[in-house]
């Protein structure tokens, strides 16, 4: 059965490369790679086969990979799940007789939910991959008893809340002993020092409450972001303009759910993978479509806080977009330099750019550099020699090796007559070229 025929579930947004779009506040719990969900007493609910399963905070996703579809069930409407368990597992003859296919050999979780306007049902969640459904399991009882979704909306209102005029904030309701003289500053002073020591100590006490604070941290730039992207049709020019730098600089704090190995299990290097291509493609997008792999390492690890990847790791989930359809991808040069680059990014675009700097009367005579050419194209100078050397290859350059390094001058020779190597031309790049070494001379 399809996602889009489970129409009693509400639906989820996906992104481009496969991963559920997350709301404010919303942290990835567990995932699970195959898995169905089945009504257990109303057969007017179809089911959902073949499904992904993320686990969040807030929600049990139900992601259709090949269409790139998915479901949500929300953890609110759960009113009480049950413990994993086998249909038959009461009858072993039963179930040896069964056929082999059938769902009743796989783990299940049974969940009673509320359904609008004051409707029970019961549901199971069918697990049917290798995974450890106890694990899954703990994790959807804790997210069920944390409740954050309340948290998140409680925040709101509390946020905006305002005091009512001329009554004292309640810090002031307390009797305070009035600053003189030097003891009173010496005790200011100490209170001071009381409260920023106690501040340190709260935040080093271990590396969980570090941690914690970083995920808070990112979860407020990510509700500030949602803000602001709600707020955007109701500005002028000025406005849009600082608030797309504010956003700029939010969405740089870094990822609120990174993909661990704790969470997604086996599943880790593919939604690595999905993820890294969600968050490349707009850094890479803004440096003219291509990126050194080093350059995304530092920014990618950066953003996911202290759930850093190894370079292997990102190497591997590089190497896994071949199997997805994403809009980035990984492109090795010839001499060994490993870039990330979107899919519509054109070498031709990059070799006219290339070609009309060293046109130029100043390159024409002296050539141009791997800086010269980073300047222009707005790339590292890395990889602006790496475009230059492929410009040679096409034969649009020639090189010149000196002591000072590499300098690249137009193949004039493209521009010589065969049948007449003696021709001199009156026009085009070599009639330019004789004007400027003329002039020069």
């Amino acid at each position: 059965m399809s996602v889009a025929a489970a129409d009693w579930l509400p639906s989820a947004t996906v992104t481009a490369s496969g991963r559920p779009v997350l709301s404010a506040g919303e942290i990835e719990r567990h995932l699970l790679p195959l898995a169905d969900l089945e009504p257990e007493e109303n057969p007017r609910l179809a089911p959902l086969r073949g499904c992904l399963l993320a686990l969040t905070s807030h929600r049990i996703i139900f992601l259709h990979e090949p269409s790139l579809s998915a479901r949500a069930l929300l953890l609110a409407s759960i009113v009480h799940p049950y413990p994993p368990h086998r249909k038959n597992s009461h009858n072993p003859l039963r179930s040896l007789f069964s056929s082999s296919s059938s769902s009743s050999h796989h783990p299940r979780i049974r969940l009673q939910i509320s359904r609008p306007p004051s409707r029970s049902e019961v549901v199971a969640v069918v697990v049917t991959c290798k995974a450890d459904v106890d694990v899954f399991y703990g994790r959807l009882v804790e997210a069920i008893r944390a409740r954050v979704w309340e948290l998140a909306a409680a925040a709101v209102p509390a946020s905006g809340a305002s005091v009512a005029e001329g009554a004292p904030p309640r810090e002031d309701l307390a009797i305070r002993m009035p600053v003189v003289g030097v003891s009173g500053i010496l005790r200011k002073e100490q209170e001071t020092w009381e409260s920023a020591g106690q501040n340190l100590q709260d935040a080093f006490q271990d590396l969980n409450a570090l941690m914690s604070k970083a995920k808070e941290m990112m979860e407020l730039a990510e509700k500030m972001r949602q803000k602001l992207l709600t707020n955007q049709s109701n500005s002028n020019d000025e406005e849009m303009g600082s608030k797309q730098d504010m956003q700029d600089l939010l969405l740089s704090v870094g990822i609120v759910s990174p993909v661990t190995k704790e969470t997604a299990g086996a599943l880790y290097h593919q939604q690595l993978s999905r993820q890294l291509a969600d968050f490349v493609r707009v850094p890479v997008e803004r440096a003219g479509g291509m990126m050194a792999l080093v350059d995304v390492y530092c920014l990618f690890n950066r953003a996911r806080g202290t759930e850093l990847i190894s370079p292997e790791d990102l190497l591997q989930a590089c190497s896994l977009w071949e199997k997805f359809d994403v809009p980035v991808m990984l492109r090795k040069f010839d001499s060994g330099v490993k870039v990330i680059q979107t899919k519509t990014h054109s070498d031709d675009e990059v070799f006219a750019r290339i070609s009309s700097l060293a046109q130029k009367p100043d390159a024409l005579q002296k050539g141009i550099s791997a800086s010269d050419a980073a300047f222009t194209l707005g790339i590292a100078p890395a990889l602006a020699k790496e475009h230059l050397l492929n410009a040679e290859n096409k034969g649009l350059l020639c090189r010149d090796v000196s002591p000072d390094g590499f300098r690249f001058y137009i193949n004039l020779f493209n521009e010589i007559d065969p049948q007449n190597i003696y021709l001199t031309k009156t026009h085009g790049v070599y009639q330019t070229w004789i004007s400027v070494a003329t002039a020069a001379h």
